[in-house]
């Protein structure tokens, strides 16, 4: 049996990353709870980089806050380590609540962690026998730049 963090969505063909929480169980389940690992790299605000909110009148009212994440995953009994980025996105119905702000940020927070560790789990393959051992395998065909890249390149590509 492979199972794969992926999940297709009816007769589209459509394939679909599992959230964060089901990863985190199903490598819970499978490697057991001291057998993987995960940390953040960088969470870094990017709101604004993409010139939004350039019109007058409309910075005091809705403002989109956002957060890119990088997060790697290893998997140290298997000799196994990969990475992921994401961006998280949040609005805000008003600019001006710094409650509604922090609130706003967290949620963006939250989600770009998520997204990225669900994206750093989908290159692992886990393949599990009849005899209730497990394999795991990296998937090559999702790999991406930011495994290749050292974790000092990895921050750079943000900073400004």
């Amino acid at each position: 049996q492979v199972c794969v963090c992926t999940k297709e969505k009816g007769f589209q063909q459509q394939v679909l990353a599992l959230n964060s929480n089901k990863c985190q169980e199903l490598a819970n389940h499978y490697l057991g709870f001291n057998g993987w690992s995960s940390r953040i790299i960088m969470l870094q605000n990017v709101s604004g980089f993409d010139g939004e909110n350039e019109e007058p009148g409309e910075t005091l009212q809705k403002q989109s806050v956002k957060y890119l994440c990088a997060v790697e995953v290893t998997l140290p009994n298997h000799g196994v380590c990969t990475r992921g980025v994401a961006l998280g996105e949040a609005d805000t119905e008003n600019s001006e609540d710094p409650q509604e702000f922090v609130t706003a940020s967290r949620r963006a927070q939250k989600l770009a962690v998520g997204k990225a560790l669900s994206s750093a789990f989908q290159k692992i393959l886990l393949v599990v026998l009849e005899n209730g051992k497990v394999a795991v395998e990296y998937n090559p065909s999702q790999e991406e730049l930011t495994d290749s890249l050292t974790e000092e390149e990895l921050k750079g590509l943000v900073q400004v």
